[in-house]
This record gives structure tokens, C-alpha cells and sequence, in this order.
């Protein structure tokens, strides 16, 4: 429902903001030197379209947060370039305008128009939060189960984007070499097959390495990744998955899997233990007919060319990653998840999750 009624507000932003600023700068000065001495009135379509401008501004808003395919970044250069546009058209014409129209009306004081003084407001607003969002930290919300039970829907988490170099906002350019991925981080990156898309996956294996994926534990460089069973995991939506730690590099996590041949797990219709609002739920059988592999594993060693990582989610049997796609260019990077900063999971119970604010992601 937010995601409908905020798409038709985007939609509205566009007309609406170009009405409002056309009757600001040219007709409403009229109106006040028409009216002069006096107090001019807006016509009743005027003040609709002023009433309504901060509301589907802010559900223009809503919808770029919300989005998966947008690119927040060039949104910020453009609300950027058109606030710089809007102060400078001021500078140079309507000031000088105004100061006119004073002198012809008595000495009487012009107002700033609206759009003007917010786009004043803006301009500093707008560079602030470009250059901490392009070189310094950067929101990601998690919109699916991949990364489970590390990650869940819902979690919002802070992304370092000076972990692996600075690049130039849009161009996506490496201006400043610092660090590179390291085995078992969590990266933030755009998705190869549609770079419009950030994607979020653990770095499993690193340029030259050779791994494989068998019985969903990962063997890299012929050397097993230590698995550590947990035990077997429910949440009402998922029923009987492998718990596991697993120690990859110098982060400790766990994952969750199904020793199983059938990629089917996913199990359609309603279940009254799950509390999302998804119409199935997972459920592992595990069930391995002789010399049959085990689902998502991997036939042969990956060798990785260089540049590039190969990205795995923790939920090894319901994540779309670099087993089915390939491989992730560095030049693809975004950032490293470092904590969570804020649990909201909508599609769960709909209440957050206090003890997930703050935690550090290993």
C-alpha cells in the first residue's frame, strides 16, 4: 500500500512542483504588485497546488527510499544541480526583479518566493548529505531472507563506503585507493546482471582462489571452511534448516541450509506459525537419493579471475548469488555493511526488534 500511494504522489511531484513554481516566480509577483498596497489572495486552485506540493514531495521522497532500481545518488546530484540553478536564476533576474518592483510600489518589500527560499534551504542540505552518503556511510535496507539468519528482512544497516576506496558519486570511479575486500565480509554491491539494483552478499571467495560449494559447506583452495552444527532451525516460516557457525577469515557467523536434491523447499500456501506476510513458508526434508549433489552445490572448482569476488549468501538454499551469475567487478563495490542501525520489519510482526539495533555484523 505505501509503495502504490507513494509512486502516484511521484508521479503528482512533477506537475504539481512545476505549477508551484511557475505561478511563484512569475504570477503571484504579479498578483502582489496588482494588489499593492494592499494584501493579494491566491486563486482557490493556487493554494491546492501549495498545499499539495510538501505532500507529494515527500511521497517522492518515500518512493526513492523505498526503491530497489533507483539510483539515490543521482537523484542527490540532480536535487543538488537544480537547487544551485534555482539560487543562481535568483541571483542574477529575480532579485534584481524584485528590487525593481519595491521601488515601483512605493518601497514596499517583495518576498522571496517560496520555491526560491527552499531551494536555499536545500542547496547546503543537499551537498552535506551527498558527500556523506557518496564517501562516507551510505543506509541499505535488507529486502529478502538471503543473508538469514545474519541479516534479516527488515534490518536497516549502516554500509562503509570508505572501507574499499573512495569513488566519484554516479561515475561509480575509484578516485582514492584504501582497502580491498576481505574473505567473510559483508558487501553491499550492484547486481552485475542490472547495476540499477544493490545487492548484498559475504565475500567467499577473492581473486586467484579456487572454491567449490559441497553439502553447502565451502571448500576454498582445497581446505574446508570450518562448519560447526547448531542444531536445527523453525521461526514459524522456516521449519527444520541446518543451523551452523561457520568461520570464515576473521568473521564468525552462521548459516542455513538444507542437505537436500530438491530445490523445491519452498513450500506454497499460508502457514499460521509464519507472522510475514508471504503466502509460504520453507520447509528442508532433507532427502538425498544416492549420488545425487546436494541443491546449489557447485560440480567443479571456481577459480576467480582476478578483479573479481565471488558474493554467497548465509541462507546457502535461498539465495539467488554468484553460484548462478558469477562472479562481482570490483569497479561494482559499494561498501561494507558494518552495524544495523534500525530493525522495522513490516513483513514480519510489524514491530522492531530491539535487540538488532546496533549490532555489529560479523
Amino acid at each position: 500500500m505505501i509503495l502504490q500511494i507513494s509512486t502516484v504522489l511521484a508521479w503528482l511531484a512533477i506537475p504539481v512542483t512545476l505549477l508551484a513554481v511557475i505561478d511563484d516566480w512569475v504570477l503571484r509577483p504579479r498578483r502582489r504588485l496588482a494588489a499593492a498596497p494592499g494584501q493579494a489572495t491566491d486563486p482557490p486552485f493556487i493554494r491546492a497546488i501549495y498545499l499539495a506540493a510538501p505532500v507529494v514531495i515527500i511521497g517522492a521522497i518515500v518512493r526513492v527510499v523505498i526503491s530497489e532500481q533507483l539510483d539515490f545518488p543521482l537523484v542527490l546530484v540532480l536535487v543538488l544541480a537544480a537547487s544551485a540553478f534555482v539560487w543562481i536564476i535568483d541571483r542574477l533576474f529575480l532579485a534584481r526583479t524584485r528590487e525593481r518592483a519595491a521601488s515601483q510600489s512605493g518601497g514596499a518589500a517583495i518576498p522571496v518566493p517560496v520555491t526560491v527560499d527552499y531551494a536555499r534551504s536545500l542547496l547546503p542540505v543537499a551537498a552535506l548529505v551527498l558527500v556523506l552518503r557518496a564517501f562516507i556511510f551510505e543506509p541499505f535496507r535488507i529486502p529478502s531472507d538471503s543473508m538469514m539468519p545474519t541479516l534479516q528482512e527488515g534490518d536497516f544497516l549502516v554500509v562503509n563506503k570508505f572501507a574499499y576506496g573512495l569513488r566519484w558519486p554516479v561515475l561509480n570511479r575509484k578516485f582514492l585507493d584504501i582497502g580491498e575486500p576481505q574473505r567473510g565480509d559483508v558487501v553491499v554491491f550492484r547486481f552485475p546482471p542490472n547495476p540499477a539494483i544493490n545487492f548484498i552478499k559475504r565475500v567467499v571467495g577473492l581473486p586467484g582462489d579456487t572454491v567449490r560449494v559441497r553439502d553447502d559447506q565451502l571448500i576454498i583452495n582445497g581446505v574446508p571452511v570450518p562448519l560447526v552444527d547448531n542444531g536445527r532451525y523453525n521461526d514459524g516460516c522456516y521449519f527444520n534448516m541446518h543451523l551452523a557457525t561457520e568461520q570464515l577469515g576473521t568473521h564468525r557467523h552462521q548459516t542455513l541450509a538444507c542437505h537436500t536434491a530438491n530445490p523445491q523447499l519452498r513450500v506454497e500456501g499460508k502457514v499460521a506459525s509464519c507472522k510475514r506476510a508471504m503466502e509460504f513458508s520453507y520447509q528442508c526434508d532433507d532427502a538425498i537419493p544416492t549420488g545425487q549433489p546436494d541443491y546449489n552445490d557447485t560440480s567443479y572448482d571456481r577459480v576467480i579471475p582476478p578483479g573479481k569476488y565471488l558474493m554467497i549468501g548465509d541462507n546457502r538454499d535461498n539465495s539467488d548469488d554468484g553460484r548462478s551469475w558469477g562472479y562481482v567487478p570490483e569497479d561494482h563495490l559499494v561498501g561494507r555493511a558494518s552495524r544495523i542501525w534500525l530493525n522495522l520489519p513490516l513483513g514480519r510482526s510489524g514491530w522492531p526488534d530491539w535487540t538488532r539495533f546496533g549490532k555489529r555484523i560479523e
